[in-house]
Formats: structure tokens, C-alpha cells, sequence
């Protein structure tokens, strides 16, 4: 693999972990892939949602980011942010068609398990 492609990568994701929200879509739109991924399968919105960075999951969704797609631990973004108590990244999620019950744990049960709100179906 290009280890110039290898570093753009390691960028993006420390861009989504960063919460640069403006960077990150600007290289979405010039083709870098709205579900990159890191070693472990979590992609820039998940990285985004896990770090609390509203901004970053809006923005990755309405580029078309997958909100739903696990990591390879089979964990969820919207699980994420309920293990990681962001309520703000958790109604990101939510609006934008974040499933519940995708994963394991599920977004579901890792909400009930730390006794948090849903929010709105």
C-alpha cells in the first residue's frame, strides 16, 4: 500500500477523533470515503461520535456515512455514545437513523445498562 495513502488515512482519522469537523468534510467531498476506517474497523463517524463530537457526526451523515456500521468488535456508533454518555452525539445519531438495536451490546441495552434516556422514537 502507499504510505502516502497510508498517512492521509491516519490524518482523516485523527481529524474525526479531533472533532475538525470543516477539514474532515472538505476531504469527504474531495473523494476520501465517508466510511474510512481504522485497523479495528471503527469508522470516522464512529471515532467522531465516541470522542463527543457533534459536529463531526452530522456532518459525516449528511455526507452519507453509514451511522449504523460496526466496528469489528460488532459495536455500534449510537452504542458508543451512550457507553461514553454524549448526549448531543446520541440525538445526532437518532435523527439520522441510528438503529437501537444494531450491535452487541446494542445501542439499547448499553443505554439501559447505564440507565439513560433513549430519547425520541
Amino acid at each position: 500500500m502507499d504510505p502516502e495513502l497510508v498517512d492521509l488515512a491516519h490524518q482523516m482519522l485523527d481529524l474525526a477523533r479531533q472533532g475538525e469537523s470543516e477539514r474532515l468534510v472538505a476531504y469527504v467531498e474531495a473523494g476520501v470515503p465517508a466510511d474510512l476506517t481504522d485497523a479495528s474497523g471503527n469508522t470516522l463517524l464512529m471515532l467522531g461520535a465516541y470522542h463527543g463530537h457533534v459536529e463531526v457526526v452530522r456532518a459525516l451523515a449528511a455526507l452519507g456515512a453509514d451511522v449504523d456500521r460496526l466496528n469489528d468488535r460488532g459495536q455500534s456508533p449510537l452504542a458508543g455514545a451512550f457507553f461514553k454518555g454524549e448526549d448531543e452525539v446520541v440525538a445526532a445519531l437518532r435523527a439520522a437513523g441510528a438503529d437501537l438495536d444494531a450491535g452487541s451490546p446494542s445501542a439499547r441495552e448499553t443505554a439501559a445498562f447505564f440507565e439513560r434516556e433513549l430519547g425520541e422514537d
